[in-house]
C-alpha cells in the first residue's frame, strides 16, 4: 500500500509508500459465507496499525493541502476497508488505485505511473516511498525518484537501487524531496506519544563499561515483542525509575547495534547519573517521550562513543524542557511493575 502527493508550486514531489505493515494484513483463503472468518478478518483490520510516523506525515502533508494518492497491488475493495479503520484517512486520499485496476502489479510500473496519471502530474515529479524491493523496483522503472524503508531489519544492503534508504518514516526529511519541511522537532529531538517499558536489570554484552566506558541498565526484551515492533529502532530519551533508588535522566538504544552487529533486538538504557554499583536485578521502569536519532554504524570505536555522548548531551538539555520534564512525576516511575500493562 502506498501513497502519491502532487507537486504544488515549491512541492516538487509526489510519495508513494507503504503505510500499513506487512504483516498488517493477511491474504487469508476463507469462506466469506462463514460468520466466524468474516469476524475474524474484521478484526484483524481493526487490530492494524501503522507504521511509526505514517500519521504524522499524513496530517503534515494534508496540512500543507498536498493531494494524495493511495495505491497498492491488493484490491481496492481491500484498500478502503483498511484505512477505514483509521480516522481520517479516507479524506487525505484524493486518488485509490488497486492491484485489480491494472493488468500487472509490482515490480510492473504500471500502478505507480496509473496513480501519478490520476493525479494528473508527470513521473519525474514524483518520489516513491516504498518497503518492499519490487515496489522499489517498480518506482524506478516509472522514472520517479525512490527513498526505501526497509521492512526487514538489517536488509538495507538489498535496496541499493533506491535514491535514499532509511529506517523509518520519523527520519524521512521532505525538504529533501521538494516538500515542506517538519516543524516539530525540538532542540534535535522529536517528541513523541510517551511509551512504558519496564522489567529487571540484566546483564548485557559486557561492553558498555568495559568496552565503550558507558554503563547500560540493559532489559530483556522477552515479553516486550508487540511494543518493540511499534517503535522503529533507534535512539530514544525520557525518564528511568529504579525502584529502590530515584528518578533519572535517560538516553537509550534500541535496535542491533550495527557496529557489534547484534544478532537480536536489545534495548540499552543509559541512566545519566553516577552509580558507585551495579544494580543488577533491581525493578526499571521506563518511559520514552522523545526521538533522537536512527541506527546507524560507525567507521571506528572512538567515533561510535562520541556520537552516544552527543546523543546524552542533547538528552539531557531536552529533559530539562517543560514539554518533557513534566513527565518525571508520573506515577509509574514510582510504582510497581504490575502497572506496566496499564501503560502499554
Amino acid at each position: 500500500m502506498g501513497f502519491l502527493v502532487e507537486r504544488m508550486n515549491f512541492l516538487q514531489n509526489s510519495i508513494q509508500y507503504s503505510l500499513l505493515s506487512k504483516s498488517g494484513f493477511m491474504c487469508l483463503l476463507l469462506d466469506y459465507h462463514n460468520i466466524k472468518a468474516l469476524i475474524y478478518t474484521l478484526c484483524r483490520l481493526c487490530n492494524i496499525k501503522p507504521l511509526p510516523g505514517s500519521n504524522r506525515l499524513l496530517k503534515h502533508l494534508s496540512a500543507h493541502g498536498v493531494p494524495m494518492a493511495l495505491a497498492s497491488n491488493s484490491p481496492r475493495g481491500n484498500i478502503e476497508s483498511k484505512i477505514s479503520y483509521h480516522l481520517g484517512w479516507k479524506d487525505y486520499f484524493s486518488v485509490i488505485v488497486g492491484g485489480d485496476e491494472v493488468i500487472a502489479g509490482k515490480p510492473s510500473p504500471e500502478i505507480f505511473l496509473k496513480a501519478a496519471k490520476r493525479l494528473i502530474t508527470e513521473p519525474s515529479s514524483c518520489l516513491v516511498i516504498e518497503d518492499s524491493i519490487p515496489g522499489v523496483t517498480a518506482g524506478k522503472a516509472a522514472g520517479m525518484e525512490v527513498v526505501a524503508v526497509p521492512s526487514v531489519p538489517k536488509q538495507a544492503h538489498f535496496y541499493t537501487s533506491a535514491d535514499e534508504v532509511i529506517n523509518s518514516l520519523l527520519d524521512l526529511q521532505p525538504e529533501k524531496w521538494g516538500l515542506p519541511p517538519f516543524q516539530d522537532w525540538i532542540e534535535g529531538t522529536l517528541p513523541t506519544e510517551p511509551w512504558y517499558i519496564g522489567g529487571p536489570v540484566i546483564k548485557g554484552f559486557g561492553r558498555g563499561s568495559k568496552v565503550l566506558g558507558i554503563p547500560t541498565a540493559n532489559l530483556s526484551t522477552e515479553g516486550h515483542s508487540n511494543l518493540l515492533s511499534e517503535h522503529p529502532s533507534g535512539v530514544y530519551f525520557g525518564w528511568a525509575g529504579l525502584s529502590t533508588r530515584a528518578v533519572y535522566k535517560m538516553v537509550m538504544s534500541i535496535g542491533w547495534n550495527p557496529y557489534f552487529n547484534n544478532a537480536e533486538k536489545t534495548i540499552e538504557p543509559w541512566l545519566l547519573h553516577e552509580f558507585n554499583e551495579d544494580f543488577y536485578g533491581e525493578e526499571l521502569r521506563l518511559i520514552i517521550v522523545g526521538y533522537i536519532r536512527p541506527e546507524v554504524n560507525f567507521p571506528s570505536l572512538e567515533s561510535l562513543i562520541a556520537k552516544i555522548h552527543e546523543d546524552r548531551e542533547i538528552a539531557e538539555r531536552a529533559l530539562d524542557l517543560p514539554l518533557y520534564s513534566k513527565h518525571k512525576d508520573d506515577p509509574y516511575l514510582k510504582s510497581s511493575l504490575h502497572m506496566e500493562c496499564n501503560h502499554s
